[in-house]
């Protein structure tokens, strides 16, 4: 066999090989690509934050006196904190003296004229300071978008006894409702009558011997009570100290944060990263999850208390800051825990 035909022999072999290899090929069936589903949960991150708490500071300079209280002391509104200067500070020595003149004058200026003009000015400083809560409790009514309320309805549930009616409570913070505003409005006049009737009755009787004297009596007590509360810090509402700066004979100056109380009988996650693409998604009210990085076995159940109307940049994205009010606790929560908030959908 000449080398031609074997040439020829060998390229027919090769042509079969061919077609029989991309027959079988064509014969194979395609893998089925997997169907993805498209996940639009949202979660951001935050920190965890009491309901409320205040940074304290001294209006003035000094050395604390005295710290009525520690860290984690559980204290109620009014109850005083750290106070300002010693018996030996000339300056808060001063301050309590000056105050006991000028209520000794006040007092004996009152005597003086008899039992219906003591009681005429017992009633008219009543009915100012009655006046004056109701005013700013309208205004607060009025402006603020964060006033604690309570809502009550009843939910018809079915049990092992049958249907029952459950009563259900919830409390959040929002802006106050239009019969709220009215009744404040209404208390409001209230008041501002009381007021008129008692300065018409002290007007009647104050024009007796050493009438002049009585504002600058007035005034001198008042600017006294101002000098010697500003050496004594108080709690501003029922908390706990979270944080004490001051030390007793340690200097502090006016402005710098002695003391810092918090309200920690409920707990908010303030986010920090919700997109303008997420946050259009979410509602008030809304219900969550969030979880610790701390407590990661621990989901703790809330709902969306605020959504911020401004804009913050976080790493070239436009954000939104969202409140969540947590509705679970845990013992072990600390003021700016990191937490994941899933807002579910």
């Amino acid at each position: 066999m000449n080398t031609k035909a074997i040439f020829l022999i060998v390229l027919t072999g090769l042509f079969f090989t061919a077609c029989s290899s991309s027959t079988e090929a064509g014969t194979e069936t395609p893998e089925a690509i997997p169907t993805v589903v498209a996940d639009d949960t949202i979660i951001a991150e935050g920190r965890v934050e009491p309901i409320q708490y205040a940074e304290i500071a001294f209006t003035a300079s000094g050395m604390v006196g005295e710290l009525m209280v520690k860290e984690g002391q559980v204290v109620k509104e009014g109850d005083p904190l750290i106070r300002l200067g010693s018996e030996n500070d000339s300056s808060y020595a001063s301050a309590q003296l000056e105050l006991a003149d000028a209520q000794k004058a006040m007092d004996d200026l009152v005597n003086s004229r008899g039992p219906d003009f003591a009681q005429a000015v017992i009633d008219l400083h009543d009915a100012e300071k009655k006046y004056t809560r109701a005013e700013n409790y309208l205004r607060y009514l009025k402006t603020s978008d964060r006033v604690p309320q309570t809502s009550y309805s009843v939910r018809l549930v079915q049990t092992a006894r049958g249907y029952e009616y459950k009563p259900e409570v919830e409390n959040f913070k929002g802006p106050a409702s239009e019969e709220w505003i009215l009744n404040a409005t209404n208390d409001l006049a209230l008041k501002k009558a009381a007021l008129e009737k008692a300065q018409r009755a002290y007007d009647n009787l104050k024009d007796g011997p050493n009438a002049e004297q009585l504002p600058v009596l007035e005034a001198r007590l008042n600017a006294a009570k101002a000098a010697l509360s500003a050496f004594t810090i108080t709690a501003p509402f029922n908390g706990m100290v979270a944080e004490l700066n001051a030390k007793t004979g340690s200097t502090i100056n006016a402005g710098e944060i002695a003391i810092v109380v918090a309200d920690t009988s409920r707990w908010i996650v303030i986010t920090t990263d919700v997109t303008e693409i997420d946050v259009v998604r979410l509602a008030e009210g809304q219900s969550t999850v969030v979880t610790l990085d701390a407590l990661p076995d621990v989901d703790l159940k809330g709902e969306i208390l605020l959504i911020g109307q401004n804009y913050l940049e976080n790493q070239g994205d436009v954000v939104y800051e969202v409140t969540v009010l947590l509705t679970d606790t845990n013992p072990a929560m600390r003021w700016g825990m990191t937490a994941a908030v899933n807002f579910g959908q």
